[in-house]
């Protein structure tokens, strides 16, 4: 999200409890991201670190950092970061920074941003950025709905992210299921035809893109 942004008021309002009136089932959500996030693409190790920008109150650092892996989060809304801060405690740090402009001091491992595609205004210049202190991969989701896969695809190689991969995510944000539906929906995630038909409909897809 950017400075400029006319929900900033709202997010602000809403940073306290914000994941567990967010997600039905926060827990399954975010272990399955960081899951993903690790595996899809090149495989992250321990002690490798993950950016996250629009981190949000950062429940996804705590999946990763269940996971032996270093976490930084950005987002542009300072009560977010506050209780990111909460959250995360000495295991981490986050920061208030623009996911459009922010450079970490380092490069780092992996970058993440999910849920925030619509807050970038120009997605190649956003994947260039990225791209030059981005070691390993750039991780993110969107919903082919709204967006082309061939442009998005089209964009990350042009940014020079030749390499992509891309994972059908079929856990509901506000719905939850039994654990026999989710496995179900992880075979589904694979099924190829079926999941792309899916996809018309509902849910969106993971993608991992790296040099």
């Amino acid at each position: 999200m950017t400075v400029s942004d006319p929900k900033a008021d709202q997010y602000a309002r809403a940073a306290e409890g914000w994941t567990d009136r967010q997600y039905a089932n926060a827990a399954t959500w975010f272990e399955r991201r960081a899951e993903l996030l690790v595996s899809l693409g090149p495989r992250l190790q321990p002690g490798d670190e993950v950016l996250e920008l629009a981190c949000g109150d950062s429940a996804l650092g705590e999946q990763l950092l269940a996971r032996s892996l270093r976490y930084h989060g950005v987002d542009i809304t300072p009560e977010m970061v506050a209780a990111s801060n909460s959250r995360l405690g000495d295991r981490a740090t986050a920061e208030v920074g623009d996911l459009n402009s922010y450079v970490p001091p380092a490069p780092v491992a992996a970058t993440a941003v999910f849920r925030a595609l619509y807050y970038i205004p120009d997605r190649r210049a956003f994947f260039r950025h990225t791209a030059e202190f981005t070691e390993r991969k750039l991780m993110f989701d969107f919903n082919p709905r709204q967006y082309a896969v061939a442009d998005v695809v089209a964009d990350l190689r042009t940014a020079g992210l030749g390499q992509v991969e891309l994972r059908p995510f079929f856990v509901p944000l506000t719905l939850t299921l039994p654990r026999a539906a989710l496995t179900i929906g992880r075979v589904l995630e694979r099924s190829g035809p079926l999941a792309r038909l899916i996809l018309r409909f509902k849910f969106s897809y993971i993608v991992a893109a790296w040099r």
